[in-house]
């Protein structure tokens, strides 16, 4: 299901991202939903009311005490004649005022007087957005079920960098259709919690020990677990993967700091391990980068000490294990006997089985291949080669049905 046949209340504020909600109405019109707009006095300044009239073909609403409109008390019907209000762009301003209740022109006194749920699309200064008094703001709004796409990390109009740009206007209508996806979804309302990518472990200021891992598996099953209706938190170590909207994302460099995150984000109800965790470090980190010497003949030997093992710690955790552990064995030699065994050493409730060796191109790669067992039964799920997104949704299918 889509926006095809809703009604979307489209809330413009002022800020210079305000062109892109021209974008979005397109793009919502074009996938059969309808559009009502208010803009705010602001908003004026950035895109014309009749370009906004033209693409909805409807009415632009913008002031409160339009005698026409309020003699029929236009604003709490335009607060509730509708499937969803969307804020876009939501500046920091429209937040605070949301969060205090503040209703002071016609946007802000249909927010305070609706009972439609409402979505917000951020889009400010870095600064502004990681402000304390904006954040305490956010934090108030998602109490309330407000829904946030984005903000995005990126070059803004002010000439800095960082998180504050507003989502693409197909990730906010990504984001719409997930609204009104079908309210079945197997994994509604649960916790999800996955880990994703390599990590790299330092040896001195220039130098990491890692692998080859991209984080794409991981990263789909973030996707496709959202997609199922869960609350997903992502762990992720490096990776330049795109970040899935309406995800909680949370980049850790190293395997300490991957378990310290994971045991911070507890409790979940179903945590996946698809990290690639390297299970040593270095035991003598250098603070100063390791020098080679032309007339030194010596060979600098490097002593490693085991990682935390974040796997078998969350599974045999007495309180706030989760109700469902799922962990990833990636082997290159016996796959399935190596399998069969790390899972009885982890004690985690599922594992998932691929084949890393060089000549299958998984590690890394956009396909996988996968098998299924899990810690009482031998039954054993084989997936055929696919791409990782088909794959995540498959075990995304199998751990909902798992976790009824």
């Amino acid at each position: 299901m889509s926006v095809q046949g809703k009604n979307i209340l489209l809330v413009i504020t002022g800020g210079i991202a305000a062109y892109k909600s021209l974008e979005l109405i397109r793009l919502i019109r074009k996938s059969g939903g309808h559009v009502t707009a208010v803009m705010t006095k602001a908003s004026k300044q950035f895109v014309t009311p009749l370009s906004v009239a033209a693409l909805t073909e409807n009415k632009i609403y913008d002031d409160l005490f339009n005698l026409t409109d309020e003699a029929e008390m236009g604003h709490i019907s335009l607060s509730r004649e509708n499937d969803l209000i969307l804020v876009m762009p939501a500046t920091a301003n429209i937040l605070a005022k949301m969060a205090h209740g503040i209703a002071d022109d016609l946007a802000t006194t249909l927010l305070l007087a609706t009972d439609s749920r409402v979505m917000v699309a951020p889009a400010m200064n870095v600064r502004m957005w990681e402000h304390k008094a904006t954040q305490h703001n956010v934090d108030i709004l998602k109490q309330r079920k407000v829904i946030f796409v984005g903000p995005e990390e990126g070059d803004m109009a002010c000439g800095e960098y960082g998180y504050g740009r507003l989502a693409e206007p197909m990730d906010i209508l990504t984001a719409l259709n997930q609204f009104f996806a079908p309210q079945d979804q197997i994994l509604r309302g649960k916790h999800v919690l996955i880990t994703a990518g390599p990590t790299h472990e330092p040896i001195d200021p220039v130098r990491f020990l890692g692998n080859i891992s991209s984080g794409k598996q991981g990263y789909a099953l973030a996707t496709a677990a959202r997609d199922a209706g869960a609350n997903v938190t992502l762990i992720t170590g490096p990776s330049t993967e795109p970040v899935p909207q309406n995800v909680k994302l949370l980049k850790v460099q190293t395997a300490e700091q991957m378990l310290s995150a994971v045991l911070n984000n507890l409790p979940a109800d179903i945590a996946i391990f698809a990290a690639a965790v390297a299970d040593w470090k270095v035991a003598d980190y250098s603070e100063q980068k390791i020098k080679k010497h032309a007339d030194d003949d010596d060979i600098k030997t490097i002593q490693f000490v085991e990682n935390p093992d974040i796997l078998k710690t969350i599974s045999k955790l007495v309180s706030n294990r989760p109700q469902l552990v799922v962990g990833f064995a990636a082997e290159t030699t016996d796959v399935l006997k190596n399998a069969q065994a790390k899972i009885k050493r982890k004690e985690c409730d599922i594992m998932v089985v691929n084949d890393v060796s060089p000549k299958t191109g998984i590690m890394g790669g956009d396909h996988n291949s996968v098998r299924i067992i899990n810690l009482n039964s031998e039954e054993i799920i084989d997936y055929k080669t696919a791409s990782k997104d088909k794959i995540a949704q498959q075990l995304i299918a199998y751990i909902g049905g798992f976790n009824k």
